[in-house]
């Protein structure tokens, strides 16, 4: 199932959000994050997030399974005056524990319905060249805008590309 959370579900939230972050930074997940990373290490950003949400320049989604919050997305709604149909997708997350059972297909169809309801029609988003997320939206129709090389480390500290995507919604 997949949810929109508000500011106060977010905070409730925390430790379970904190938990699939610092699983996907352990197993290497270039999201900005370094190891090792405990899920402590994630309240902080958590905390951001939902601050984010409740000012509106952030939605944040999550995907639950038996009952648990195992994935997470988030629409990036602040943009530059001369950019109001542009959102940036940000932290498509599943716990390895959840993987292979479409919950990132359905975070991602997810998105661009609340992106569409808050008015945008374009998505963009960078992942690591070659990862899991690559190929995940490209068999999402996402377009290949280029690859930008040695844009981030991985969280063990090698040199990480990225590829830059976008989509019309």
């Amino acid at each position: 199932m997949i949810k929109v959370l508000d500011a106060n579900e977010t905070r409730a939230a925390l430790p379970a959000l904190a938990e699939i972050l610092s699983d996907c930074v352990n197993g290497g997940a270039s999201v900005g994050f370094m190891m090792p990373f405990s899920p402590d290490d994630g309240l902080s950003y958590w905390s951001r997030v939902a601050s984010e949400v409740e000012a509106g320049s952030t939605v944040l989604l999550i995907a639950e399974h038996q009952s648990k919050i195992v994935g997470t997305v988030q629409i990036g709604m602040a943009q530059m005056p001369n950019q109001p149909h542009r959102a940036d997708v940000k932290k498509l997350l599943v716990h390895r524990k959840a993987r292979g059972l479409g919950l990132a297909r359905q975070l991602m169809e997810s998105l661009g319905t609340e992106a569409r309801k808050r008015g945008k029609t374009l998505l963009c988003l960078d992942t690591a060249t070659g990862s899991p997320a690559e190929a995940i939206y490209a068999r999402l129709g996402w377009k290949k805008a280029g690859i930008i090389p040695n844009y981030a480390l991985f969280p063990d500290g090698r040199y990480c590309a990225t590829t830059l995507f976008y989509k019309g919604i």
